[in-house]
């Protein structure tokens, strides 16, 4: 963990607040997924919050994002309404979707949030579109792609990166590489240790950087999204990093993942080394945490009592908002 000169204290403490709402918002949301509060499927992101937080506070509101199933965190980083998101999360109208689309499927475009997706590699191909889009708006817009070390091996990502470095399109392509796609290992599924060396067959940089360091991402995407904005082209940024939890919060979801490896990863907590870093520049002590914690720990509440609240879709609005059948 290193210190950045663009990130003032307030930044550093802005940024850490926002890793404690994803890992609290992803606490509350597996809780109440076993206690049949949420339906569907909920893919926690607890471990891999500097990815999300690092790369969103490079980005400007108007910056366009999209998701994975795996989706939560992205939406925090970008600014999503908390109430909202639990709300879609229980299935109710006040959702972003309507309680339509449930935990895999929340979008915002007023903030740049051009959705989750429950599909692998399903985002990329999309959001390259809204690269081209922001390329002939002229306003210096930039538009980043959020994927899994799996998505990395689909035929999405390698057009994607083609037509992007072609047509050098304002881009960054942000691989968050924690090691498994669902229960397969990365190392059985990557000829080569590292997604990034994959930007060489398409002459853009190719970064790896430490996943787990919140300053570390920020600087490799602030570098990327200055590049993107000058018409240089895209940047493929590959994050290491590590989920803590099952692919999914399924009762009896398989995890064949080594014990001892995911402790480790949890010893190396993005979260805790951030706040490790700004009690040792005297930023942060005892009690400026537990006011950060207090204050997120109440707007959860009050977002899992406003979707509680909430009423469900109506049966005759199934086919409302749908554009296809």
């Amino acid at each position: 963990m290193r210190t950045s000169p663009n990130l003032s204290p307030d930044q550093q403490r802005e940024m850490l607040r926002q890793m404690l709402t994803i890992r609290r918002f992803e606490e509350r949301a597996s809780d109440d997924y076993q206690a049949g509060k949420i339906h569907g499927v909920v893919h926690c992101y607890i471990g891999e919050e500097a990815v999300a937080v690092g790369v969103c506070s490079a980005l400007e509101k108007t910056d366009r994002i999209i998701s994975t199933h795996r989706g939560h965190g992205h939406c925090i980083a970008k600014g999503a309404d908390l109430n909202r998101m639990m709300a879609e999360l229980y299935g109710r109208q006040t959702g972003y979707c309507k309680g339509k689309g449930g935990s895999m499927h929340i979008a915002d475009f007023g903030i740049g949030m051009l959705g989750a997706n429950g599909i692998v590699a399903g985002g990329i191909a999309i959001v390259t579109g809204a690269g081209l889009a922001a390329q002939m708006e002229g306003k210096g817009g930039v538009a980043v792609s959020f994927f899994g070390d799996g998505a990395s091996n689909a035929g999405p990502f390698h057009e994607c990166l083609n037509i992007a470095a072609t047509w050098k399109l304002p881009m960054l392509y942000v691989c968050e590489n924690n090691m498994w796609a669902a229960n397969t290992p990365a190392a059985k599924t990557h000829a080569m240790p590292d997604v990034a060396g994959r930007a060489a067959g398409y002459g853009i940089p190719g970064v790896v950087v430490d996943g787990n360091d919140v300053i570390a991402v920020y600087q490799a995407a602030n570098q990327a999204v200055d590049r993107a904005r000058s018409g240089q082209g895209p940047t493929l940024i590959e994050c290491k990093t590590y989920r803590w939890r099952s692919h999914t919060e399924r009762r009896g979801q398989p995890d064949s993942r080594d014990k001892a490896e995911i402790e480790s990863w949890q010893r190396r907590d993005p979260i805790a080394l951030l706040e490790r870093q700004l009690r040792e520049q005297g930023e942060l002590d005892d009690a400026g945490l537990g006011t950060v914690e207090g204050g997120i720990m109440a707007a959860l509440e009050a977002a899992a009592a406003f979707a509680d609240a909430s009423p469900f879709p109506l049966p005759e609005q199934a086919t409302d908002d749908v554009f296809a059948a």
